[in-house]
């Protein structure tokens, strides 16, 4: 039997997503539990009430930087996978932010999962758990 190694993945949610992503991490809290997390602001608020026993450090908010602090550890190697909910029918204001946190992701090559399918597909694969 193998051993998963620990990974650090990034949380992210738009407002409205917060509840379906911190809905996602409740349903798969056991294969995550050994693993980092670093979310932005509020969503790393919203996740640590609700799955107190997960590995959480709050970055700043995204709009404030917390994106880019993202982006940072992804140049840096320190981010092994990104699950972003992101809401496609609200404006956003920090469009650039988001969109160079999606352009690092593809340039360094780290799997992102945008919608919960796609972050199940991540746990089916054995990327998250």
């Amino acid at each position: 039997m193998t051993c998963n190694p620990v990974r650090t993945f990034a949380l992210v949610a738009h407002d409205r997503m917060k509840p379906t992503l911190a809905d996602w991490v409740a349903e798969h809290e056991a294969p995550l539990r050994p693993h980092v997390f670093f979310c932005t602001g509020t969503t790393g608020q919203v996740l640590k009430e609700r799955c107190p026993a997960l590995n959480i450090t709050r970055l700043a908010s995204g709009p404030l930087g917390g994106d880019q602090q993202i982006g940072a550890m992804i140049v840096e190697g320190r981010i092994d996978a990104i699950v972003f909910f992101i809401d496609p029918l609200s404006p956003m204001p920090h469009d650039v932010d988001i969109k160079a946190l999606l352009r690092l992701a593809v340039v360094y090559d780290v799997p992102i999962a945008l919608s919960r399918k796609t972050a199940d597909l991540f746990v089916a694969a054995g990327i998250l758990g």
